[in-house]
Parts: structure tokens; C-alpha cells; sequence
């Protein structure tokens, strides 16, 4: 049964783009689970109908049991590789993020990858591509945000005073009794010539 749930939500986790998590406890639960079978004396067959799991597993996790009992079938772990920088790093780079851009010498006050990844690497030595940024970045909390683009020349006032007293000067309207834009074009029309 449980192996259906799983196929079930494997289907519908591939359906939608993610892959489901592993329950690392519940697989080491299930290894102990194993453990216990091969202490009672259950062949790797008996286990792995039992546990429905496949005989490969099984023998890995005899020559486990055998080599260093239920101990040895403890679980690894996190999966994956191990991150680059720890948790007492990523706070030297938030703060170092937080106090701008200038402060480390470039020239606006605008975070790039490029940027972000440079001042990674002189805090704390690790290098990062700056494609690989945006993902510290997430980690962190901070999210990307672009600079409102306004010319520096942009004269507020001046605009809405021009909609106040221009626009409504040269601003067209339909003239009363003519036809509007939903009238046939010489091209559709019955009387023009062929």
C-alpha cells in the first residue's frame, strides 16, 4: 500500500514539475525495521517482500547489519552535496549586502549578480558563477527588484500641468452627427466604382 501512495504521489509530483521529499527518517525507520527482521532470522527474501523493498536494498543493508548492527543502518543524513558557505558565512554576506553597493566601491547603488558574487568571495574566499547568485540570494531572503527607470530630467509639475491645461486642448472627440470609426471604408462600400 504504501508503495502505491508513493508511485501515486511521484505521478503526480512529475505531473506538476516538482519531485516529492524524502522522509529520510522514514527510510531509516524502514533500514531498522530490517535490522530487527535479520535479528529474528528472516532471509533478505522474507525482508524485502516484507518491507517491499527491492533485494538490492536488502543485501546492502545485511552486509550493513552484519558489519556494525542496527547502528550501522542509521541514516546518512542530508542528501545532496554539502553547501559552500555555513550559516555564520551567509550572515557576513547579508551584512555585508546591507551596506550597499557603494561602500564596496561601485559606482551606482544597484546590487548585480556580478557584484553580489564578488563581495561573496572577498568575505568570505568562496567563488561563485554569478548565475549561482540569485540562489544564495533566495536562500537569504532578498528577492529581485528593479529601479523604477525615470529620467533624471523628468519634471513632475510641469507634466501635470500640462494634463490640466493642454491635454484637453489638443485631445480629439468625435464631432456630433458624423459617423465614428465603426463606419464601412471606401473599400467596403456599395457605391464605390470597380
Amino acid at each position: 500500500m504504501l508503495s502505491l501512495v508513493l508511485l501515486a504521489w511521484t505521478m503526480v509530483a512529475t505531473a506538476v514539475g516538482t519531485r516529492p521529499r524524502r522522509d529520510f527518517a522514514g527510510l531509516e525507520d524502514r533500514r531498522r525495521k530490517a535490522g530487527r527482521l535479520f535479528a529474528k532470522g528472516k532471509t533478505q527474501a522474507d525482508v524485502s517482500r516484507e518491507l517491499e523493498v527491492s533485494r538490492q536494498s536488502v543485501s546492502r543493508w545485511y552486509a550493513d547489519w552484519q558489519a556494525g548492527g542496527n547502528g550501522a543502518l542509521s541514516g546518512a543524513g542530508r542528501a545532496g552535496r554539502m553547501p559552500k558557505l555555513s550559516g555564520r558565512q551567509l550572515e557576513q554576506v547579508v551584512t555585508e549586502l546591507e551596506r550597499g553597493p557603494l561602500t564596496h566601491g561601485y559606482p551606482t547603488d544597484m546590487w548585480t549578480l556580478a557584484r553580489v558574487a564578488e563581495v561573496i568571495e572577498a568575505t568570505t574566499g568562496v567563488s561563485y558563477h554569478p548565475g549561482h547568485v540569485w540562489r544564495i540570494l533566495r536562500q537569504m531572503g532578498w528577492s529581485r527588484q528593479r529601479p523604477a527607470r525615470r529620467a533624471v530630467e523628468r519634471d513632475d509639475e510641469a507634466i501635470a500641468r500640462w494634463v490640466a491645461e493642454d491635454w484637453p486642448r489638443v485631445k480629439k472627440t468625435p464631432v456630433a452627427g458624423t459617423r465614428g470609426s465603426a463606419s464601412r471604408t471606401s473599400r467596403g462600400s456599395r457605391s464605390s466604382p470597380l
